[in-house]
């Protein structure tokens, strides 16, 4: 009995050292701890730690941030300045006296550009009439082009027309796609026989005909049988292997 208790409290006494020892190795710092031990202040919530950031800083991800790093300050501040004046005339003629026409040549095309993505049509019909005073400018269709496609969505057709007459003045054409959104934009303002005119300046392009502006034609006027007819014989000379639907003749009253 003497002999079991003796050795419950040596053991007990060697437990109690060997966790005192513990204890004292681990709060001393190893050679090789110290080595790569970061100081505290270098330590800092913005910089990445092993490739993490200890919170999210900001700034957004993505697209967003790369598509507005395309574009310069001063151009953001020139976006922003327009859409704050643009219900005052005054102001805004004297913004555009003094910082819009001070901007470098690709600082007014990405405002023009981002302009017509924001679908403010108004102020990039103004900023486009400051690129065409430049000494840098050049006849360009795809400015044409661009900015004639936004006023079309935008069904600005009066401003779509003085600009279509703008460019053939210099001696600029369209393409398929500026004939088929400013086709599209007059069916959807009610106005058949402007595109019908539009058709027809289209039929005289120096360009091989495609068939979409054709087929939107074709379904914008059905209520217009006497008009589809002269599009689909057209249509059907041009791609004699394409089909044209035609719907029932009850629809309309009139067979076309």
């Amino acid at each position: 009995m003497a002999t079991r208790a003796f050795s419950r409290s040596k053991f007990a006494i060697f437990s109690s050292i060997l966790l005192r020892g513990l204890k004292r190795t681990t709060t001393q710092e190893t050679p090789l701890l110290r080595k790569f031990r970061i100081p505290e202040s270098e330590i800092e919530s913005s910089k990445p730690i092993c490739g993490f950031r200890l919170y999210h800083d900001g700034r957004p991800r993505g697209p967003l941030w790369r598509g507005k790093k395309l574009i310069g300050k001063e151009a953001l501040y020139v976006i922003s300045g327009l859409k704050r004046f643009k219900d005052d005339e005054e102001k805004l003629g004297k913004f555009i006296k003094n910082h819009v026409l001070r901007l470098l040549k690709m600082d007014l095309i990405a405002v023009l550009t981002e302009l017509e993505r924001q679908e403010e049509v108004n102020l990039a019909i103004k900023v486009f009439n400051v690129i065409r005073k430049q000494d840098w400018y050049n006849p360009d269709v795809y400015l044409y082009k661009d900015l004639i496609i936004s006023l079309a969505r935008s069904k600005k057709m009066d401003d779509v027309m003085l600009l279509w007459d703008g460019m053939k003045k210099e001696d600029l054409f369209p393409d398929s796609q500026t004939y088929t959104e400013v086709i599209r934009g007059f069916l959807s303002s009610g106005s058949p026989a402007d595109a019908m005119n539009i058709y027809e300046d289209m039929k005289n392009s120096p360009d091989p005909p495609e068939e979409l502006p054709f087929r939107i034609l074709l379904k914008g006027l059905l209520p217009h049988p006497l008009l589809r007819n002269r599009v689909k014989q057209d249509f059907e000379e041009l791609f004699p292997e394409q089909h044209v639907y035609d719907p029932p003749e009850e629809i309309f009253g009139v067979r076309c």
